[in-house]
């Protein structure tokens, strides 16, 4: 039987009226009014073809319309890992006592929202908040907690901008960091290649490069762009902005502060699989970065690089950039391409895949915002320049995110294959104001727990794998001796019972059930037979989810157990 969001992707096809300003549309209406009315679901159906139950799918989906009201004053607080090591949650305590409203509520008369979200990508700087669209950090929230008067207008509750994402490159030579070092500049491959290269040749250099997505599932670049390139047209290309991995953050550095590399990676992408048309999904979480991914593009317009005839060859390409709407697991690649589509980002099974059936139900390429912006200077240098940087089992380079208890925190760009002590001790200092490490979680919330003897494991996916610890986007965030087994046990199943898209049943309600199972350890950590009942939850999770995700949070919490287990045994009965 064909899925549901199925039969909306091809009623889009039919109508060729693809969804990709829906959730724009639904944002503007909530902005001016507070919220979404059935006449505005009925309203924008007919405006997009779509039936009203597809709309309201959407609006009750995504974490930024679904909480319904929302204030004049729209706050939104992280609640991710980073953030969650940093207080143990105190920070969204003390900011629902300082706004007057509990998270997930708006005030009786409107004045002001508060909304937690999985993470804002300040991880080096936590906890994090957006007030509107400005970020504040830090213990104090950027000045929001203690409610210093704006330097400005006198008011008070004002928010400090927090400081700018430290970066450096410990590659030799840099690659995805070249541009934001200032050792090549944007745009620097794509007129030659659109009006002298051909398909082949790009798609060779990235063969030889070895390069593999760096999203997490660590497919190869250019075997995906050949699948995409033997199916028959229209062809899509899409960047993959949605970065939801608590403590990962180079995503919005790349997106925020080198555009243009992503968009002209983009281009080679497109020209390599014979694509007209690319698309960027970024999440609405990263505000400053969706104004930046759009304004370069206009620039990139405007320079020729973009549109009809690129540069005077015969080549068609141009580019929407699509934002987000507040979903973790829209960052799984069959959930996005629903997602920008103005759909429930809901994952679909697969086969068939996206490089045959994807965005409208045509073959389609999508790529980590990482990946693409290492193609310009791989197609630049060549291949084989690449593939020597790194490891020989994983050539090239990855940029691994540092968070906050780290003495020097930040987006470090090294070869693949150097140890994760290195990262920990040598590059992140240990860490600050004289805590102890108790245990570095990598690669995200569904990501593993390593304990400091494990730290001399490799940066490379298969030792990383068999001790448990996807590798994922390669975040690292440190946990202290300060914080609780019980505690980072609720938490990771918190994040699956909270962002599971809830189209397969043993996700939907095992995450919830394992909650609750965690939601029965008292504070002092005791297990109550925890352990054992979580055991076929995990089981069910490993075996049926219909994606990544269920699967994932079955590692993570397997992993607490065992980072944790002398925790746990201690406080048995």
């Amino acid at each position: 039987m064909t899925e549901p969001r199925e039969v909306f992707v091809g009623l889009q096809a039919r109508l060729g009226r693809p969804g990709t300003l829906l959730l724009e549309r639904l944002r503007g209406v909530q902005r001016a009014q507070g919220g979404i009315s059935p006449g505005d679901l009925r309203r924008l159906a007919d405006e997009f073809g779509l039936p009203v139950a597809a709309v309201t799918g959407t609006v009750s989906f995504y974490a930024d319309f679904a909480e319904g009201c929302r204030g004049q004053r729209h706050v939104r607080v992280c609640e991710g890992a980073s953030c969650f090591a940093s207080t143990g949650g105190q920070h969204i305590r003390d900011l629902e006592r300082v706004l007057g409203v509990r998270r997930g509520t708006c005030a009786p008369d409107g004045s002001v929202s508060l909304q937690a979200v999985r993470c804002l990508g300040y991880c080096y700087d936590s906890p994090a908040v957006l007030d509107g669209g400005r970020p504040g950090t830090g213990q104090d929230l950027g000045g929001l907690l203690n409610g210093q008067p704006d330097a400005d207008s006198g008011s008070a509750l004002s928010i400090r901008t927090p400081p700018p994402i430290p970066y450096e490159s410990r590659a030799d030579p840099p690659v995805v960091l070249a541009g934001l070092l200032g050792v090549e500049g944007g745009w620097q491959v794509w007129p030659e290649v659109v009006t002298g290269g051909s398909p082949e040749q790009v798609s060779g250099e990235v063969a030889a490069s070895g390069l593999r997505g760096r999203g997490g599932a660590g497919f190869p670049t250019a075997k995906k762009w050949s699948m995409a390139a033997g199916e028959p047209g229209p062809r899509y290309v899409i960047a993959n902005g949605d970065e939801g991995d608590p403590g990962s953050y180079c995503d919005r550095l790349l997106m925020e502060q080198d555009p243009h590399r992503i968009l002209e990676g983009l281009a080679l992408a497109a020209f390599t699989v014979g694509a007209r048309h690319g698309l960027v999904l970024v999440r609405s979480e990263y505000p400053l970065a969706v104004a930046r991914m759009r304004a370069a593009l206009a620039e990139a317009r405007a320079a020729g690089h973009l549109g009809r005839g690129v540069h005077g060859s015969g080549f068609d390409f141009d580019v929407e950039v699509v934002e987000g709407a507040g979903s973790y697991v829209a960052g799984e690649e069959t959930a996005l391409m629903h997602t920008v589509s103005g759909l429930r980002g809901d994952a679909r099974p697969r086969p068939p895949y996206p490089t045959s059936k994807g965005f409208l139900g045509r073959p389609t390429v999508l790529n980590n915002v990482e990946t693409l912006a290492a193609v310009p200077w791989i197609v630049r240098h060549g291949g084989a320049a690449y593939a020597r940087l790194g490891h020989p089992d994983e050539p090239g380079t990855k940029l691994v995110c540092l968070s906050q208890l780290f003495r020097r925190p930040g987006v470090y760009e090294v070869e693949y294959g150097v140890p994760l002590r290195y990262l920990v001790e040598d590059l992140g200092g240990g860490l600050r104001d004289g805590r102890t490490l108790r245990a570095v979680q990598v690669g995200g919330p569904l990501g593993g727990f390593l304990t400091p003897v494990q730290l001399d494991l490799p940066l490379l996916t298969k030792p990383l794998g068999q001790a448990g610890v996807p590798l994922g986007h390669a975040s690292l965030i440190a946990f202290d001796t300060e914080l609780p087994a019980a505690a980072i046990l609720r938490h990771e199943w918190a994040f699956g019972a909270a962002e599971s898209c809830g189209a397969c049943t043993p996700c939907r309600v095992g995450t919830r059930r394992g909650l609750e199972l965690a939601e029965q350890i008292d504070e002092s950590g005791q297990p109550a037979g925890l352990l054992a009942r979580q055991e076929p939850l995990l089981e069910v999770l490993d075996a049926a989810s219909l994606c990544a995700f269920g699967r994932g949070v079955a590692c993570a919490v397997r992993s607490v157990t065992r980072a944790y287990s002398d925790e746990f045994s201690r406080s048995s009965p």
